[in-house]
């Protein structure tokens, strides 16, 4: 049996297990169909010319995890910010894990979309606006079909949350291959702000598949920062879908840390509803083995008077792949847009390639968009100079990489969390760098 027909069939011992007069019930049929439909995509498709999901499709991956999945702190310590206070949302093996969160519903909501599709309560939310910007392609429809548990994040008018938010999503491992499908849902209203840092973190070697998809609204002036930290393990794939809705004058930003893992897809997409808007997209991967890291980004300028700042830096060793398909679209009433991107990478080794795509669709007359990309090695020149000066080769060509990506790690605010992503560079790089930010 294909993964394509277990999931159909499993998607009826699921419905079995929900209330099916739920108000999502219908939401989540129409789901099944179109994925019926579409099944998952293939390179016959231009968006995935150059990522192929075959080899992962290939394993029997449990759809409902059997066994036990509770972990001891001791066990995922080192994969939390302990440098500053947060709330946390932790998921294991797709179930909520009360002793590892810190969830709060003290003037904001941090709880879980299983509370929230289900208690009367979040009924307004939720018929506003899940599954509302999602796409409706296979593998969005597939989460949509599944949605059960995830992170609600809803800050009302007004309100700043005062600390920041981690999203964890641990795999333990306990099955022999195990697909999640985590669904996100985060509204932050007028006024509003909120900082959160997402990571997905197997604990063993055992394969597992994770198909996420994340909604986020951002209203009037709303501010979001967001944060993914992708470092896991070689087994480990991740199809990253994250949509963002911004209304006037709102800033969000998302900062994407590709580290790990088999494969890792990260489509993200913005959609700008309103004027004086700021959209800033930016990532830094670092890869290596057989390792592949896709970025597929979207931001569509609807209206007037907005800016998007997109920045992706790509370091490639062995026979790692790459792949950056980045498209801006500007539509013909969005005068006085300005949109940037740009795609630049290192290829380490002969054998490791990267594939990058620029694209930008430009309707209206009075705008400044650019694009570009670069390809190439360390400059030589650079690294003789440091030779001379002392600094061992592995330390400069690592200090050279770092520089290559620390304009990326400037705009991440939160400075623990910096730090953090510094070390984790750092031992990447495969040396000490010796300080931190």
């Amino acid at each position: 049996m294909s993964l394509k027909d277990k999931l159909v069939s499993s998607f009826i011992a699921f419905e079995n297990q929900i209330d099916v007069d739920a108000p999502v019930h219908n939401v989540r049929a129409e789901a099944m169909k179109r994925f019926e439909e579409e099944g998952f995509p293939s390179k016959k498709q231009e968006a995935w010319k150059y990522t192929s999901l075959n080899s992962l499709l290939k394993h029997d991956y449990s759809v409902f995890p059997k066994k036990d999945s509770a972990v001891a702190y001791a066990d995922v310590k080192r994969y939390f910010l302990h440098d500053i206070d947060t709330y946390k949302v932790v998921f294991v093996d797709g179930i909520y894990s009360s002793h590892l969160s810190e969830t709060t519903h003290d003037g904001i909501d941090v709880c879980l979309m299983s509370s929230a599709l289900t208690k009367d309560m979040y009924r307004p939310v939720i018929d506003n606006y899940f599954d509302k910007i999602a796409e409706k392609d296979g593998l969005s429809s597939l989460n949509t079909a599944f949605t059960k548990e995830g992170a609600y994040i809803y800050i009302p008018k007004n309100k700043l949350a005062n600390k920041p938010i981690e999203i964890i999503f641990f795999s333990t491992g306990n099955e022999s291959s195990l697909m999640l499908q985590p669904r996100n849902l985060i509204v932050v209203e007028e006024n509003s702000q909120v900082q959160i840092i997402e990571r997905h973190q197997s604990l063993t070697d055992n394969p597992v598949l994770t198909n996420s998809v994340t909604e986020i609204f951002a209203d009037k002036r709303a501010i979001v920062d967001y944060y993914k930290i992708q470092n896991d393990r070689d087994n480990a794939s991740l199809i990253d879908n994250t949509f963002i809705e911004q209304q006037r004058e709102s800033n969000c930003s998302v900062h994407t840390f590709a580290f790990g893992g088999n494969l890792t897809r990260n489509n993200l997409n913005f959609y700008q509803k309103g004027e004086h808007i700021d959209s800033t997209l930016k990532g830094v991967t670092i890869i290596e083995g057989k390792q592949h890291v896709d970025h597929n980004t979207l931001v569509h300028h609807i209206e007037p008077n907005c800016e998007s700042h997109q920045d992706y830096k790509g370091i490639f060793g062995d026979r790692s792949t790459g792949v950056f398909n980045g498209k801006v679209i500007v539509e013909k009433e969005a005068q006085k847009t300005n949109a940037f991107q740009a795609n630049n990478n290192i290829l380490i080794d002969d054998k490791a390639s990267i594939n990058t795509k620029p694209q930008l669709e430009i309707f209206a007359d009075d705008v400044k968009c650019s694009h570009g990309c670069t390809i190439g090695q360390l400059d030589e020149s650079a690294l003789f100079y440091m030779k001379t000066r002392g600094i061992p080769e592995k330390e400069a060509r690592a200090l050279l990489m770092y520089a290559f990506s620390n304009n990326v790690l400037e705009s991440v605010k939160i400075p623990q969390l910096k730090s953090r992503i510094t070390k984790l560079i750092a031992n990447k790089l495969g040396v000490n760098i010796g300080f931190d930010l």
